[in-house]
Formats: structure tokens, C-alpha cells, sequence
């Protein structure tokens, strides 16, 4: 995120805070179709990889576009996805996972449409902390830390729209069984 872009006013940081901690409400009731609603049509959802390197290779740490990561999609592959769950067919959730989404560090400022002219002045470029727990069973446990950069813009009623997400994990290797999880 960039420092030159104007912080948002007290007002709009409140907003984006309530919208990130209904967001967490959401995932964690399991209410994944309404969780479809907080996200914008041409939404890119990116979760890359990351590996260890030395301090002097600290640039070649996290995967660029185009290379491994654990998430790459869209609304509509999302929205595919949630419909499996749905349909009883995706065994790694059924029973369902409990999770638990903490999100906190949120900094909110206005989008600096000089940096990418896709965007205006009126989107808002936010980075979060998160920590999501998880328990499928009676002994799976995982946790997962990490920080996202979004992209919130307005959709026609008002509301907040995510319309990118890059999420960084702490960890480079998950020892869950699986990623059925969305941050």
C-alpha cells in the first residue's frame, strides 16, 4: 500500500471495519451465497505462494502472477465452488469445518488512481491482519495468519464491493489436509 495515497477519514475506516467483521460473521456461520454478495462481479481472488529465501532474495519470496498459488479466481469459479459445498459432494467438507475469522491492522486509504488507472480516486485500497482457526472433527486444527491487500469499491446501492483481494499467508507450507477455507 502506498503511503502517498490519502488516508481515508474516521467515518469510512468504521465503515470498512463493520464490513470486514460482518464478512467474518458470514464465512463463519457458513452463510458462503450471502458472503457471494460482498464481492464484485470482476473480482480477482489471489492467494500465492510463498518460499523461504534469504534476506537478500526477500523479492523472489512470494509467487508473482502466473506462477504456484493456493487461490486464483474469480467470483464465478467462487461461486462454483460454494455451490459444491452445497451439493454434498465436496468430502473434505461434510461434516463442515468450524471456523473462527479474526481480522484486525486495517488501513484504509483512498486508491491513487496514478498507481493503477483502473481505479479511481473513490475506491479504497485497504490492508488487514487476519488469523483464521479451523476444526473439521474431533482432532483437525489449523490455523492460518496472514495479511490481505484489497481493493473495496462502491456498487450501484452504496454498499462496499471487494473487487481484489491478494491475500499473503505467514506460513509457506499449510499442513491442513486441505484449503477449503476462504480468508
Amino acid at each position: 500500500m502506498t503511503s502517498l495515497a490519502q488516508r481515508a477519514d474516521r467515518d469510512t475506516h468504521f465503515e470498512v471495519e463493520q464490513f470486514y467483521y460482518e464478512e467474518a460473521a458470514l464465512l463463519d456461520d457458513g452463510r458462503y451465497t450471502d458472503w457471494l454478495d460482498l464481492l464484485a462481479d470482476d473480482l480477482d481472488y489471489w492467494v500465492p505462494t510463498r518460499t523461504n529465501r534469504l534476506r537478500r532474495q526477500q523479492t523472489l519470496a512470494v509467487a508473482a502472477r502466473g506462477e504456484a498459488a493456493f487461490f486464483d479466481e474469480t467470483k464465478e469459479s467462487l461461486a462454483w465452488r460454494i455451490r459444491r459445498f452445497d451439493s454434498g459432494m465436496a468430502w473434505a467438507e461434510d461434516p463442515p469445518s468450524r471456523t473462527r475469522h479474526l481480522v484486525s491492522n486495517v488501513m484504509v486509504r483512498h486508491h491513487d488512481p496514478a498507481e493503477n488507472p483502473e481505479f479511481t480516486a473513490d475506491d479504497l485500497q485497504v490492508r488487514s491482519a487476519f488469523l483464521v482457526y479451523r476444526n473439521r472433527l474431533e482432532r483437525e486444527e489449523n490455523v492460518f495468519a496472514g495479511s490481505r491487500t484489497d481493493v473495496l469499491r462502491r456498487g450501484e446501492d452504496g454498499s462496499l464491493r471487494v473487487a481484489r483481494r491478494t491475500v499473503l499467508l505467514d506460513q509457506n507450507v499449510l499442513l491442513a489436509k486441505n484449503i477449503s477455507t476462504f480468508f
